[in-house]
């Protein structure tokens, strides 16, 4: 049986409703892009107050890119915070991905003041308590409007990224390590979008 947009709200905001309860201000903090070889890896962190809560928000993998770019600008108008952060590819290689990916949620989370509910990463920095929760994207409403608008954000950067190296096919790929993209990668040689420390072995080393 299908699940109605109704059942799904009251399903997401469970762990919210707890804090909100407590006069807690709660923001969701996702990210998106850990495993591409090319690209950022983006962070987002939302707040959208009880009063403003749209239906339809899932983890961002849940949804289609139609469906994510609909509910985009309506998450941004409805957020009381919102910010995204971009690590490029050169910063990846040089503290490595989870390093990265902390960096990014803490420079997006910086102007917030409350709650943080976070899928699954640990020993952020952050201006407020951290919840870490595993699968949180699916668990938490706000951890899931964070992984829409990190992923629309995300995907917008990889198409733009696209027309300056059309030979990878970034706008489909998105930067994963799809058939398409290693052949482009094997053949054409990397970009200055490529993280050297994720294609050293499909180059056999020679990066």
């Amino acid at each position: 049986m299908r699940e109605s947009a109704e059942a799904k709200l009251l399903r997401l905001t469970q762990i919210e409703e707890t804090l909100w309860a407590q006069g807690l201000r709660v923001a969701g903090i996702d990210e998106v892009g850990r495993g591409p070889l090319a690209g950022p890896v983006v962070t987002a962190c939302v707040c959208i107050p009880k009063d403003r809560l749209l239906p339809g928000v899932d983890d961002s993998k849940k949804l289609s890119e139609k469906r994510r770019e609909a509910l985009y600008p309506l998450l941004l108008q409805a957020a009381d915070y919102a910010r995204t952060a971009f690590v490029p590819p050169e910063v990846i290689d040089e503290m490595n991905i989870l390093n990265a990916t902390k960096t990014a949620m803490e420079e997006c989370a910086a102007g917030f003041d409350g709650l943080f509910l976070v899928d699954a990463v640990t020993g952020l920095h952050l201006p407020g308590e951290v919840r870490s929760i595993v699968h949180g994207d699916a668990l938490s409403y706000m951890i899931g409007a964070a992984s829409i608008v990190a992923k629309v954000e995300r995907d917008r950067y990889m198409v733009e990224l696209d027309a300056q190296y059309p030979q990878y096919g970034f706008a489909r790929n998105k930067g994963y390590g799809t058939a398409e993209h290693i052949a482009a990668l094997k053949a054409y040689g990397p970009c200055p979008a490529h993280r050297r420390s994720f294609i050293g072995k499909i180059l056999g080393g020679g990066v």
